[in-house]
């Protein structure tokens, strides 16, 4: 396809711009092109059933920071309006949750270092300090999680069945715990609990690896928020999660603790990723304001367990929502009961809390 065809030739480049590749759901249709001079540009648009066009919350997008490539923190790219989407650069054109399901080696590798990258970025978010005045912000996934899981509103007819089907295989118990878990995580409330700014869709498919030289990118904008630090945290460690139990690269059994019971072969462990991840986090900078005694940021591992559990459930529900049905939610459903059971401990690999 032809640089012409770039966003019906609206873009600053339109001419030199070429689509390499697109896909997306009823949620969000993304499309990258290559630009010679602006390396990848990544388009986030609406889905058929998104109502409107993708947009930032304009007062929080302004606090995001943009940290030197030199703390090795990912580019926080918050995207500019273009269309009815967002327009974000990027140094690569396909995310890391892509790279997850090359069986190569050095593709884990390339995940592991897009880890260590979106892990620093994600320190300094939460250390950005938050207006005072600023009124409670929950990410849009949660909105979509607390109206599915407790029917207020009206569900597409996959989505309906779904949490039918939840109901009968949960039961009420596991449904109320889930929605507490939820009320939480938006707003903390106990001792040392604080709300921060969130990226509020922190996951694989939002991270971007360079194709050769380049900074790591977190695609970020429309899903920022503010809540508990733990809903980022859990929202990417719930991708490998999910990964862990889906794919036969990274399939793994584990004790319940969150920790493996066996390691795959060839490929780094999503239970090491999940290391990576949190023990980058955890590191002592200087950058977070968490502390005094040079250590990272403070956070509640068990909560992190329980917004890595919601992270799951919310993308079962999005894919009944936008995508229809398929009979493996059933699956979904049996493998959430077992994570809401143990409060999502193998999100959080022991030695790194």
């Amino acid at each position: 396809m032809t640089g012409t065809d770039f966003l019906a030739g609206t873009g600053p480049r339109a001419g030199a711009a070429v689509l390499v590749a697109e896909h997306g759901t009823g949620l969000q249709v993304t499309r990258v092109y290559e630009d010679p001079d602006a390396g990848f540009l990544w388009w986030h648009g609406p889905g058929g059933r998104h109502a409107g066009p993708v947009r930032v919350p304009r007062r929080l997008v302004t606090l995001v920071p943009d940290r030197e490539d030199a703390t090795g923190a990912a580019l926080l790219s918050t995207g500019q309006t273009h269309g009815t989407g967002l327009l974000h650069r990027a140094a690569g054109s396909v995310s890391a949750a892509a790279w997850l399901r090359d069986p190569r080696p050095q593709a884990g590798r390339l995940v592991a270092h897009s880890l260590t990258g979106a892990a620093r970025a994600l320190r300094a978010l939460h250390g950005v300090p938050l207006p005072q005045d600023l009124e409670p912000a929950p990410p849009p996934g949660m909105r979509r999680l607390r109206e599915w899981a407790s029917g207020t509103v009206p569900l597409v007819p996959a989505a309906e069945r779904l949490r039918r089907h939840a109901l009968e295989v949960w039961g009420g118990a596991r449904t109320a715990r889930l929605l507490d878990w939820a009320e939480d995580a938006e707003r903390p409330t106990g001792v040392g609990a604080s709300a921060v700014l969130l990226h509020g869709w922190a996951s694989t498919g939002a991270l971007v690896p360079p194709r050769s030289r380049g900074r790591v990118a977190l695609l970020t904008g429309q899903d920022l928020g503010t809540g508990r630090r733990e809903l980022d945290l859990g929202w990417m460690l719930g991708d490998l999660v999910e990964l862990a139990w889906s794919s036969p690269l990274y399939r793994v059994a584990h004790d319940g603790a969150g920790g493996p019971e066996e390691e795959g072969a060839g490929l780094p462990s999503a239970a090491l990723l999940q290391q990576v991840f949190l023990g980058v986090y955890g590191e002592g900078d200087g950058d977070s304001g968490d502390r005094t005694d040079g250590g990272g940021p403070v956070y509640d591992p068990a909560a992190v367990g329980r917004c890595a559990v919601l992270r799951v459930v919310t993308h079962m529900r999005d894919f009944a929502t936008y995508c229809e049905w398929s009979d493996e939610l059933l699956d979904y459903l049996a493998f959430t009961a077992e994570l809401i059971d143990e409060e999502g401990r193998r999100a959080v690999p022991r030695g790194v809390s």
